[in-house]
């Protein structure tokens, strides 16, 4: 059981995040070398794709995709940076392109311009003769993270030693985690969700158990369970960093729902401000917004729901209709350039893209498709056996749920 207090660890993703936010709104493509200048943490490169100007990035990637044909199948995610997007032959957020990537089997190559545990997702569902590349390998996740697998361990230790088996707890994680977390949930009788399905995961846990520990947002496990009618005094947070995640033993067993401290550094900067704010300019604004957001955020929203929600209701919303977002910069800019017959904006002023999804440069796909070519396999993400296994097992059991 965890004993004492540890220092509080802030992940370097969570740090970092702010790095490229701008009040201009201009996410134009810059030279890597550019780039470089924000400060963050990038994988290391050769010297030539430094300097490499858009137009030569283009051309080589373009020149690269055709060489190689069917023979590589290139995923875009949702909040993917429009310069990389364009060259995706599926779209879509995490869990549909890993499922759509499972069922191509004809690409040896699965490049997933997308961040560190979406490429461990394709892993684990496309087939053995498959191979997964992430094109810049400092693309993380800072919610998947915050939480970490021995934290995980260490409160999955202190939990069950308090309440005892599945009976009485099973854990649920958000597909934004670590492969480590979904075999923790599917070697525990636990299952992975989507902010689509969180709501059929609870329910379908609540038949087996008395409570869930969810992981590894709290804004989205907090909005799910208050949705399902749950009261607020039977939800509470987990801090990795105290002492039983914070609570006695008394109030462990009182609650139903245990919350991981954590969450999106993206949705959480949306605000009921700006909400009003907008709504004080556009009288006639629908606003939509991610359940990654606040408790607070979320209350005051006309609509919530997942990124393919979002896109959906705008993409099938009358002309001159006007949509105030809350979720990532790169979708809601392609969503007003998708519908120019409606007013799209973001609800942020201050335009700040995902720290993590940005590192995926032109420059990195170019680098790692000039490596197929040459017969090199440049950054492979491989899940270890058993823990593949255990992660499929709870990935299953949401995709029996979802139906």
């Amino acid at each position: 059981m965890t004993i004492g207090s540890r220092q509080t660890v802030i992940p370097i993703t969570e740090l970092e995040q702010s790095a490229f936010c701008r009040t201009d709104g201009n996410l134009r493509t810059l030279t890597l070398e550019e780039e470089f200048q924000a400060g963050v943490t990038w994988q290391k490169v050769p010297i030539r794709y430094l300097k490499m100007t858009p137009e030569e990035l283009d051309a080589g990637i373009r020149s690269a995709r055709e060489t190689l044909g069917d023979q590589v199948l290139l995923l875009g995610h949702h909040y993917q940076r429009e310069d990389v997007f364009k060259y995706a032959d599926l779209s879509g957020d995490s869990y549909k392109l890993s499922r759509l990537a499972s069922e191509r089997k004809d690409s040896q190559y699965i490049v997933f311009c997308g961040v560190h545990f979406m490429a461990e997702t394709a892993d684990i569902l496309s087939s053995s003769e498959q191979t997964v590349i992430l094109p810049n390998m400092a693309a993380g996740c800072s919610m998947a993270d915050m939480a970490q697998t021995d934290d995980v361990e260490d409160a999955w230790e202190d939990l069950t030693s308090v309440l005892g088996g599945e009976d009485e707890i099973v854990p649920i994680t958000y597909m934004n985690s670590t492969a480590d977390i979904k075999a923790l949930c599917g070697g525990n009788g636990g299952i992975v969700c989507t902010s689509s399905n969180a709501d059929l995961t609870f329910e379908w846990a609540f038949e087996r158990t008395k409570r869930v520990l969810f992981l590894p947002d709290q804004h989205l496990g907090r909005n799910t369970a208050l949705k399902m009618g749950i009261p607020e005094h039977e939800i509470i947070v987990w801090n990795p960093y105290a002492p039983m995640g914070g609570h006695t033993p008394e109030a462990l067993r009182r609650a139903t729902v245990i919350l991981w401290q954590g969450h999106c550094s993206v949705h959480t900067r949306f605000t009921p401000k700006q909400i009003q704010e907008t709504r004080d300019n556009y009288p006639n604004v629908n606003v939509i917004v991610h359940p990654e957001c606040t408790r607070e955020t979320v209350d005051v929203a006309d609509y919530v729901g997942s990124t393919e929600y979002i896109v959906k209701m705008v993409s099938e919303a009358p002309s001159d209709s006007v949509w105030g977002i809350g979720t990532e910069i790169n979708l809601v800019n392609r969503l007003a350039s998708e519908n120019p017959d409606k007013t799209v904006f973001c609800l942020d002023p201050v335009v700040c893209p995902c720290a993590t999804m940005y590192r995926i440069h032109p420059a990195y796909l170019l680098w790692v498709l000039d490596g197929l070519m040459a017969g090199l396999v440049i950054n492979p993400i491989k899940v270890p056996e058993q823990t593949a296994f255990d992660a499929r097992v709870a990935l299953q059991r949401m995709l029996d749920v979802a139906g």
